[in-house]
């Protein structure tokens, strides 16, 4: 076993234990707290951060991390971890079952090391960078659709988009209404994003899409052979708030069909 294997089956140990720690709280009575606009932040996202914070600096203590509640914190080694522990609050306030977890290893700047858990979404999405991707143990593989007219796509639409935001969201949908089969909202950007990898989602846009929720998906949605790029048709990178990403064989059909969008 390489030492990024060992690193992934350490991290993926970690990530169950903040996934089983969600799912046991969703049935009980949640605090939560107004973060950004409509959106909110529970004690179900913090405790599951603890979780990680905790698991994830005892493996790997020189590292830094960056999380979506506790913010950045400094390390020594150069390599840093970028975590979500929960992504899709709102859905999992309400009950809901579209909600993951998700962890990205990074150093000097590249993801060596993705892992996304959808615990209620039955997915368990793994990236090493130089394997083969998986989707619950299988070899991720995006759809094989090649019309946008037979495309599921998704698209985020949710509580912390601004006015213009959510005009821009809804002229997206409004064009993919007419164009592709299906437009669904589920707002767990990670969890989307692995969806495209295995071919359950044909295509995923995003405009304002977080590192935290994205690191560990992207480059699996690439190494399964789709794509990822912003909505000009160049690669979306971390810093890019634009995530299009798709099988790659409608691809170019959907950059076309949201062009000025």
């Amino acid at each position: 076993m390489t030492d990024l294997q060992a690193l992934r089956v350490g991290a993926e140990q970690v990530l169950a234990q903040a996934t089983a720690r969600l799912v046991e709280m969703q049935d009980r009575p949640l605090v939560a707290t107004r973060k950004d606009l409509l959106d909110v932040v529970t004690d179900a996202d913090l405790a599951a951060e603890k979780i990680l914070l905790e698991g994830l600096q005892t493996l790997t203590p020189g590292a830094a991390i960056l999380s979506e509640e506790h913010g950045a914190s400094d390390g020594s080694t150069g390599a840093r971890w970028i975590i979500d522990p929960l992504d899709g609050t709102v859905n999992y306030a309400s009950g809901l079952p579209w909600f993951s977890a998700t962890i990205a290893y990074q150093e000097d700047g590249r993801t060596l090391l993705g892992l996304t858990h959808a615990p209620l979404g039955n997915l368990f999405a793994r990236y090493v960078r130089g394997a083969t991707p998986t989707i619950n143990d299988k070899p991720a593989k995006p759809s094989p659709i090649a019309l946008l007219a037979d495309a599921v796509i998704s698209v985020v639409l949710t509580a912390h988009f601004t006015e213009a935001e959510v005009r821009r969201a809804a002229q997206v949908i409004e064009r993919l209404g007419r164009r592709c089969r299906g437009v669904r909202i589920v707002v767990s950007g990670a969890y989307e994003m692995s969806l495209v990898a295995c071919g359950r989602l044909t295509g995923f846009v995003g405009i304002k899409a977080d590192i935290v929720s994205h690191a560990a998906a992207t480059p699996l949605v690439r190494a399964s052979g789709g794509r990822v790029t912003r909505l000009d048709g160049k690669d979306s990178d971390d810093a890019d708030f634009e995530k299009l990403a798709t099988n790659g064989l409608i691809h170019d059909e959907l950059l076309a069909a949201l062009k000025g969008a």
